[in-house]
């Protein structure tokens, strides 16, 4: 990442790894069983991650007191971390893991409890379990971090900021060691029914993302995280080096508080300053893992937003949302995840469900089969409710 200026004066960046990454989907556990799904041109049947964590996570104690959002969290960090190398406890280690909205299962039980039995049976472990920080809290005590433990609330492109965010702790030397994350389990009946209610999802139960059929996102569940560390850190201790993060970006819309501006500014201004961040051009992007929500108001925003800063450079897109549904603040994490994959397989996954894009909508997307391609650089967007946007860029390392 670039040159960041403290009170001090200019200090420059260093460089961040990526030595780990972990994943939890409707693919399964495990970022090669994410990866083989993803390289099918066909979505898993459900969008539920359901039981397959618990299996992996502590015991009937520690389940209880943990809401589902923060058990994938900790489900994919514990494979990012095992991945990494790394032991703590570290002092200096940050942890940033994310989620749109937090404990809503939680919510939803005790409020029931209260209801049924009375406010003396609500549990005691009810605001820990439902507090959106509960997952980052968790990943931090698991692993001994002792750096910034922080979580970004910023809907669908909090990721994407998380990923940001962590790198910058790393990049301006604050953290040696940081840990990047989002996680999200709200695929309950109020929360499908309030989206279903403000038309965002599929009446057909079906992502399409770029699609001319489109009409709009299904809900997904998940976590992903990744590890990031100070490169010359990790190449010291011998670790295994995946990618680097090289800029991120964040900006708003200051639009609508759910539909995105329809010319894309705050996307494209987004996108400008984190290349601007990386020091890249435009042209030097080899690939876009796209927010590609499947809703007909966001995919052309961002198709927009992309032709304006990329012009006649069309870097080939894909969204995993067609796979995997839309799991809010999860998603850009995830995505994240599987454009470090897509650098270290060199490939790009196709983009499932989608079979005519959109004329209106000029992007060389991924369909139908994984595509080979020399990829050095991936931009990976994010956009929420509110006007949030989030891009990440990832770099190919190659040991030097």
């Amino acid at each position: 990442m670039r040159v960041a200026v403290t009170e001090s004066g200019p200090v420059q960046g260093r460089r961040v790894a990526v030595v780990g990454v972990g994943a939890l989907s409707c693919a399964g556990v495990g970022v090669d069983t994410l990866w083989e799904a993803l390289r099918s041109p066909n979505a898993p049947a459900s969008k539920r991650v359901g039981e397959v964590a618990t299996e992996h996570i502590g015991g009937p104690k520690e389940l209880r007191r943990l809401d589902p959002f923060t058990l994938y969290a900790l489900v994919a960090a514990d494979e990012a971390w095992r991945m990494s190398g790394l032991v703590g406890p570290l002092d200096d280690a940050g942890c940033i893991v994310t989620s749109g909205i937090g404990g809503l299962q939680t919510i939803l039980e005790q409020v029931r409890v209260l209801n049924d039995k009375g406010a003396s049976r609500v549990s005691p472990f009810m605001v820990p379990m439902m507090m959106p920080n509960a997952a980052t809290a968790a990943v931090s005590m698991r692993f001994g971090l002792g750096g910034p433990c922080e979580t970004v609330t910023t809907a669908c492109a909090a990721g994407t900021h998380a990923i940001g965010n962590a790198a910058r702790l790393v990049a301006t030397g604050r953290s040696t060691v940081a840990v990047a994350g989002g996680a999200e389990a709200v695929l309950v009946e109020i929360a499908e029914a309030g989206f279903r209610n403000m038309t965002a999802l599929s009446s057909t139960d079906f992502s399409r993302p770029f699609d001319r059929e489109r009409d709009g996102f299904v809900m997904g569940e998940g976590a992903g995280v990744l590890i990031f560390e100070d490169l010359e850190h990790a190449r010291a201790r011998g670790a295994t080096i995946l990618a680097e993060v090289i800029g991120a970006a964040s900006t708003a819309d200051a639009h609508h508080i759910t539909a995105p501006d329809p010319a894309g500014r705050g996307a494209i201004r987004c996108m400008e300053l984190a290349l601007a961040d990386a020091d890249l051009r435009p042209e030097e992007v080899s690939h876009i893992n796209a927010h590609g929500t499947s809703t007909p108001l966001n995919d052309l925003a961002e198709a927009i937003a992309v032709n304006h800063v990329f012009g006649s450079h069309r870097p080939p897109v894909t969204s995993i949302k067609g796979h995997l549904g839309h799991s809010l603040g999860a998603a850009g994490a995830l995505e994240g995840v599987v454009s470090v994959m897509s650098l270290v397989h060199q490939e790009i996954p196709p983009t499932a469900g989608t079979t005519e894009i959109d004329p209106a909508i000029d992007l060389d997307v991924v369909l139908d089969a994984p595509r080979s391609a020399h990829l050095e650089t991936v931009l990976s967007n994010s956009f929420g409710f509110g006007g949030h946007n989030g891009s990440a860029v990832f770099r190919r390392y190659e040991g030097d």
